[in-house]
């Protein structure tokens, strides 16, 4: 079934609302083309005159009396979606859909969004807590925090800042394994394997002279949150690379000992990623340019 020429109907409305082709095309900022065009197909839809048109008059017909006002409630209607519209992208109200890593949303994401949420008591989070790579535009999420490096896509990304990853390792670890000195000895180890990493247990590093190097490191413990990593790190179990965000305190400590420092593993940054229209509600806005503002540098 064919959907109905709502512009055509809208135009109609207007047209006889007006009482002229030319009235009605200055109301609707079109041509006089246009909005003869659109009733003339209006007309032919129906198989018949919606006005009576001569030099002086133009008239509704008896067809067109009896579907004016069937016109003018789909104009309205239309007119009053429009208005619905730009009314629910202006409010702060309802609902943001958020998509975050789970670790670091526990840790940095939650705490703001709490404060966000006494700021703006109109505004709904929905936020989903997990490391699996979703789908915003399929998901119907609004926004999303990413920490990886971002392939290119239609999605829009605000960068917000760079994440170190660091070589870890507990003291007990080193003690009884050893430290390493070159990314070579690092097949003598074990590590944490990322399972949601594109390639779990190969770690690229960039050397103080610049050259660059991948090494494959045997795993320990597979796991697809971060969080379930440092228990065995560490209890001396095995070695991990893991984000600045998780490993600053337990280095501040020396409970954790960085490995191999002069070594870089490829950058990797903090992003907000939203879907690929340049148009947002203001509700969504606010949250974004608070999360620019509020989350925490490296």
């Amino acid at each position: 079934m064919r959907l109905p020429d709502f512009e055509a109907w809208a135009v109609f409305a207007a047209v006889a609302d007006s009482g002229s082709f030319t009235a009605a095309a200055d109301a609707l900022s079109l041509s006089k083309a246009k909005v003869s065009k659109a009733v003339s197909r209006l007309e032919a839809e129906l198989g018949t005159a919606l006005f009576h048109r001569t030099s002086r008059r133009l008239s509704l017909s008896a067809a067109g009396r009896s579907l004016v006002d069937h016109a003018r409630r789909i104009r309205l209607d239309g007119e009053a979606a429009v208005e619905a519209a730009r009314d629910e992208a202006s409010l702060l109200s309802g609902t943001v859909r958020i998509a975050v890593p789970m670790s670091f949303g526990l840790r940095a994401v939650a705490p703001l969004v709490a404060r966000f949420m006494a700021m703006h008591p109109g505004i709904i989070i929905d936020m989903h807590l997990s490391d699996a790579r979703v789908d915003l535009v399929n998901e119907g999420f609004d926004l999303a925090l990413r920490i990886a490096v971002l392939p290119d896509s239609s999605l829009r990304a605000i960068r917000l800042r760079s994440v170190q990853m660091y070589m870890i390792a507990s003291p007990d670890y080193c003690a009884r394994h050893g430290t390493p000195r070159h990314p070579g000895e690092l097949g003598e180890h074990r590590a944490v394997h990322y399972a949601n990493a594109a390639q779990p247990g190969l770690w690229s590093m960039t050397g103080p002279d610049g050259s660059k190097l991948q090494v494959r490191v045997p795993p320990a413990l597979i796991v697809n949150n971060a969080d379930a990593a440092m228990p065995a790190v560490l209890d001396g179990l095995c070695i991990a690379s893991l984000p600045d965000f998780f490993c600053n305190a337990a280095m501040a400590d020396g409970r954790l000992l960085r490995l191999l420092p002069e070594w870089r593993f490829d950058d990797t940054t903090l992003s907000i990623v939203t879907p690929p229209s340049p148009h947002r509600p203001a509700r969504v806005e606010a949250l974004i340019d608070y999360l620019r503002k509020t989350l925490p540098p490296a």
